[in-house]
Order: structure tokens, then sequence, then C-alpha cells
């Protein structure tokens, strides 16, 4: 489980995250929905050890380390943490297969890894391509694959359908429920019908506050709103002060 108490970061002055505290559940995917500058990326990089809290604290329950703070242990919080970026950074002369090798040498994870994620994947055609003769699609599985390959026990997803067709949006969507087996999944999307075809659980934000956090069933009750997309409205637009905000 990963835990934020009382999270805060600020870059520059100003507050990206204010005294954020929820949790992310195993064997559970938990979406992140907010407008852009909601603080969506922010919380996702904290949870990745790739920055820290400004004040408060983000606590891990790792089946390989114990409960660990990320601010305190970098190092096994990126161990234990897959990240698969809205934009990644691929070295474009690498193959395909030297990369996910590279990845597994630097996480000393077992190579075999690296042909179930080839499988998974379904990189069998293009595993000893170099990354920057691949399509748009296939670098996206490319990034899926090296932030699975080590087997990581957490898995975030910052828009991960970004750039794919319908018919990759639904492998992937087939591909992210199944890792929900046996990882925590984080993902931040803008896709109502992304957060309710894939989430158990779905945390709004805005301004780098929590709105709401919990099944889109309890929220749409709590909201009387008649779904997901209506309640992400209601709230967001109550925020920034439009309190007479109906449909």
């Amino acid at each position: 489980m990963v835990e934020l108490k009382n999270f805060t970061k600020k870059y520059n002055g100003f507050l990206a995250a204010d005294n954020i505290s929820c949790s992310f559940e195993k064997n559970l995917i938990t979406g992140i929905l907010g407008p852009n500058g909601a603080g969506k990326t922010t919380i996702l990089k904290a949870i990745s050890g790739r920055h820290f809290p400004t004040n408060g604290h983000i606590f891990i329950d790792s089946q390989k380390y114990g409960k660990i703070e990320s601010c305190e242990e970098p190092a096994k919080v990126r161990n234990i943490t897959g990240f698969v970026e809205e934009l990644p950074q691929l070295p474009e002369d690498y193959t395909v297969k030297e990369y996910l090798c590279e990845v597994c040498d630097l996480h000393s994870a077992d190579k075999k890894n690296v042909l179930e994620a080839e499988k998974l994947f379904s990189l069998e055609e293009v595993f000893l391509k170099k990354i920057k003769e691949l399509s748009k699609g296939f670098r996206e599985r490319v990034n899926f694959a090296q932030a699975f390959v080590y087997n990581p026990e957490i898995l975030i997803l910052d828009e991960p359908a970004s750039g794919l067709d319908p018919a990759q949006i639904v492998n992937m969507r087939k591909t992210v429920k199944k890792l929900a087996e046996n990882h925590t999944i984080i993902l931040s999307t803008h896709l109502m019908q992304e957060a309710e075809s894939l989430c158990d659980k779905i945390i709004i934000l805005n301004h780098g506050k929590v709105l709401i956090a919990g099944t889109i069933d309890s929220i749409t009750g709590e909201t009387k709103t008649k779904n997901l997309e209506e309640a992400f409205f209601y709230l967001v637009k109550k925020s920034d002060g439009e309190e007479n905000y109906s449909f």
C-alpha cells in the first residue's frame, strides 16, 4: 500500500500539492483525475521517488523492504515502482531487447523477465529492431515493458492511453487489469471512459487539493450525479468558486 500523509509540494513558490492525504491499495487500480495543473503528475513523481515532499510524508508498505518512506530511502522506492511516462525518453539507438536487458541490469532483475515482457506486450516482431525505427504504438508498448520488466510492486501510469489507437487502448486496458491482480496500480488520466472502465477507486484533484476519493458509485452518490463525468465537473466547478453550478 502507498500512503500520502499531509503531502505538500512547492516549486519556486508555486503550491502544486496542498496537504494531501490519501492511500493506494494493493491489487486495486486507483485513478487520479483532475484538470491540467491539478497536481496529478506531482503526486505520481513523488510516489516513485523522482522528487520529494516539501512537507509531509509518503509511506510505502513493501513486500520486499517492509514499510519505507520515499524521501529517506529513494533508491528502494525506485526499485519497487515502475513508471510509464506520458512522454517517455527512450534510447533511440538501442534495440528493444538491449534496452529491456539494460533496465533489468539496473534493477538486478532476472533476464527471463525480458522474454516475459516481450510476450505480454506483443513485442515479438520488433524485439530486435532499434527503438528509433518503431511506430508510436510500439514505442508505447516498450514504455509499458520497461516499467514492468523488473517486476516492481507498484506500477504508475501517466496518461497510459496517450498516442494509442482504439484497438491498442483495448489491449492496454486488458493488460492493466491483468497486472492489477498482483500489483498496486496508480494511473493519471483525463479520459472519463478510461477511468470508468479501469479504476476500482477514483481520486479527484483540483488546485493541488483532493476534492473527493472513493468508488465511482460512492462519488456519484455523494455528489447526487448520474455518472463520473457529471461528478467530476460538479466538484471541479465548485472548487473553482462556481457555487451555483448545476446540470
